[in-house]
């Protein structure tokens, strides 16, 4: 299952995923972000939506990865942000940013080689980027700042007592 760009965001690729079967459909519909997908035969199984940052000319910035419900945990969303982040590399980006909003989506997007930034985004999500501080340090910045959040899951309490060190790249 290779990754597959559709086109970048002036090109104005739109997607229509089914609301049931994949997180955030609907910000795949609009016509202001690039887009590229992981397919299985036929069927998209993930999906990413990007755009450049408005204020940094360097930057492109990963707005929504989405994998189908019944495929998450299989690591096509990490795979598909390092695809994007390579893309985007070959097209003369300097970085990648995505903003995240649980413990998950990190740990996911520091094994694509995005590293915590140390900032948050206005609505609390960390802000990760690609080249980035990978260290052991930053790493632990993040969880603690997951740690410090009320309305955690059980699952995500139980991952954040067990983290402690950087994943693996893929």
């Amino acid at each position: 299952m290779d990754p597959e760009l559709l086109g970048w965001p002036l090109d104005g690729p739109t997607l229509r995923l089914d609301h049931e079967r994949f997180s955030y459909a609907g910000k795949f519909v609009m016509s202001n972000t690039g887009k590229a997908v992981i397919r299985e035969g036929d069927d998209i199984v993930a999906a990413a939506a990007f755009n450049e940052d408005r204020t940094d000319d360097g930057a492109l910035w990963i707005r929504y990865i989405t994998a189908r419900n019944d495929r998450r945990g299989e690591g096509l969303g990490p795979h598909l942000a390092e695809f994007v982040a390579e893309r985007a590399s070959e097209r003369g980006y300097e970085r990648v940013r995505i903003a995240v909003n649980n413990p998950f989506a990190f740990e996911a997007l520091y094994k694509a080689g995005f590293g915590y930034t140390g900032e948050t985004t206005g609505i609390a999500e960390l802000v990760l980027e690609r080249p980035g501080d990978r260290s052991g340090e930053r790493y632990r910045a993040g969880l603690t700042e997951f740690r410090g959040r009320e309305n955690l899951s059980d699952a995500e309490r139980a991952f954040l007592a067990d983290a402690e060190a950087p994943p693996e790249t893929l």
